[in-house]
């Protein structure tokens, strides 16, 4: 795989996104950190076009992150709404 996610980042992330510093099971910092790791990888397509591995694994992040949004929707419909406005995700 070309991009994988640095400590200092994932720290960032649950920091910004989770109710404290060990909250990487919160369903909010899953979606940032997948979010974070398709904007990567979608960097690294646009440069390496014929990267074949890269885009499935690509394929399989958004595919499980829109499970995760499918969910999150259900679950908490304000709140999902906060985290696809603070994400950037959908227009």
């Amino acid at each position: 795989m070309a991009v994988y996610y640095s400590k200092d980042k994932v720290i960032e992330i649950v920091a910004k996104y989770g109710e404290n510093d060990q909250d990487t099971g919160n369903i909010e910092v899953q979606i940032a950190l997948h979010t974070y790791r398709i904007e990567q990888l979608s960097a690294h397509l646009r440069t390496n076009a014929k990267d074949f591995a890269c885009r499935r694994a690509l394929l399989s992040l958004v595919g499980h992150r829109k499970r995760l949004l499918s969910y999150y929707s259900k679950k908490d419909i304000a709140k999902y709404r906060i985290l696809i406005e603070k994400l950037g995700i959908r227009k």
